[in-house]
């Protein structure tokens, strides 16, 4: 018989990354804000965590990242601009950014890591189970992965993290897991975590990709870890302290994702993401796939 736990209310967006990948596009604008079709990809986060339930939004940010803070307020001046001239269409795009989610910012300060990112959330979350949502990975909002993993923590208690099986040759790039499997065919039970391991060292092809449901033991854990790989304080030696130890923070589950995922943080990717996306749209997507497909048979 599962356990019913506290409902989750609250998500964590850590949005204070430099993006130098994408310099110099990124040396005025943040990397959160590059469009993916007509929308920052930040706004697609958000609009994530609202359709599992989470409308109160913590935004981690650094500097030159007002544009975040603007993008998410009222632009008073646009409003009335566009309804002066009777554009009811746009006036509802621009406003529905602002009505999305109750918003809240802090800055990180120094950047340390995404570990010391999180923890930069504790007084707004307190006591609470969380949500966490990196900016590079986008969901597609056909396969509520954010929802299922919501479930799993109320039904099961302590964290969630999200797993994606990749090549092996590809495990170096993400934090990896030793996982164990449950009576549920997509819930596996996390026992250790490794960050960007050696494919030779790596237990297992689960790779944790930018999605987590928190417990809040995670912030005393995080108060006393020490930088690890690249001298930063990692979220993921924080979880392998969970995964050992169920007494603190109960256990770590990890829900295994075989969705749509869009990773807008490797410029080849962020490409991909774009032309995936325009071609679904029902506004764009007829015409843009008949370019696209005269584009890929004038090129081969």
């Amino acid at each position: 018989m599962t356990q019913s736990h506290p409902r989750i209310s609250k998500a964590v967006i850590p949005a204070a990354g430099l993006g130098t990948r994408f310099l110099p596009a990124t040396k005025a604008t943040p990397k959160e804000m590059l469009p993916v079709v007509d929308k920052p990809a930040i706004q697609y986060v958000v609009e994530e965590a609202v359709s599992a339930g989470l409308d109160d939004v913590l935004m981690i940010t650094g500097r030159n990242k007002r544009p975040l803070e603007d993008h998410f307020d009222r632009n008073y001046e646009l409003e009335s601009a566009l309804q002066k001239k009777g554009d009811a269409s746009r006036l509802a795009k621009v406003q529905e950014s602002s009505d999305l989610a109750t918003m809240h910012y802090v800055r990180q300060g120094d950047p340390k890591g995404l570990g010391h990112a999180v923890l930069c959330a504790a007084p707004h979350v307190g006591h609470e189970p969380f949500a966490v949502l990196l900016g590079d990975d986008l969901i597609d909002p056909r396969d509520p992965l954010l929802k299922r993993m919501v479930e799993v923590q109320e039904q099961r208690g302590g964290s969630v993290v999200a797993l994606m099986e990749v090549a092996p040759e590809q495990v170096h790039l993400y934090g990896c897991a030793a996982v164990e499997s449950t009576g549920d065919a997509d819930v596996v039970e996390v026992t250790g975590l490794v960050e960007k391991p050696d494919p030779a060292d790596a237990p297992s092809n689960y790779a944790v990709i930018g999605r987590y449901v928190l417990d809040p033991h995670i912030f005393d854990i995080l108060r006393k870890t020490e930088p690890g790989r690249g001298g930063e304080i990692q979220l993921t030696d924080a979880l392998q302290q969970l995964a050992q130890d169920e007494k603190v923070g109960g256990p770590v589950h990890g829900v295994v994702f075989k969705g749509r995922r869009y990773d807008t943080g490797d410029r080849g990717d962020y490409l991909r993401a774009i032309v995936r996306l325009a071609c679904e749209r029902e506004d764009l997507g007829p015409d843009f796939r008949t370019w696209l497909r005269s584009y890929v048979a004038e090129e081969m």
